[in-house]
């Protein structure tokens, strides 16, 4: 009964299997008939095994700002790209690194793994702890040896949250992050 149940819910998330099928096709190197079906069969298996928790009531896309929040994500990878590499290459002592603790702006679990996890794939800076209760995130930073340079990295993980809350939260969101 369980499972007839989570099949009905499938309709809730056909933006997600799209997502997850095109994945797949990517994955398989090509879109052919073979990849689009076997793409859909493990998309249905994945999502009616593990569904999702609901979202949908924290998320509007606003295209506008979305493209200019990913624009914005990118420079952000490529300028701290170049500085890890341009420190893993000089020669000279390591620079410091610091762990610093960041309260984010919104509640929402969503947005604060979301806003985690991107702060994880810009290079110089790794997530150790997410406190779901405080709202807190704990970072490991690189090059942030001084008290400024430990704000200015608590700064940039909060202007990276705020750019993610105007691309995709909702009204209510914005208006709880302080943000309307």
């Amino acid at each position: 009964m369980r499972t007839v149940r989570r099949f009905g819910e499938l309709r809730h998330s056909w933006l997600w299997m799209l997502c997850s099928v095109a994945l797949w096709c990517l994955l398989w190197g090509g879109v052919d008939l073979k990849n689009v079906l076997g793409g859909i069969v493990v998309a249905l298996v994945v999502f009616v095994l593990f569904p999702m928790p609901p979202t949908g009531h924290e998320l509007t896309l606003r295209p506008v700002r979305f493209t200019l929040f990913v624009l914005r994500f990118l420079a952000d990878c490529t300028i701290s790209a170049v500085q890890v590499g341009y420190f893993a290459l000089r020669p000279g002592p390591q620079p410091p690194s610091s762990v610093i603790a960041v309260k984010m702006a919104s509640r929402s679990d969503f947005f604060l793994t979301f806003t985690g996890v991107l702060c994880t794939l810009i290079p110089g800076s790794v997530v150790v702890e997410a406190q779901r209760a405080t709202g807190l995130l704990f970072l490991h930073t690189f090059n942030a040896g001084t008290p400024e340079a430990v704000e200015r990295a608590r700064q940039d993980v909060r202007a990276q949250e705020e750019r993610l809350l105007w691309a995709l939260g909702r009204r209510e969101v914005l208006e709880e992050a302080g943000l309307r």
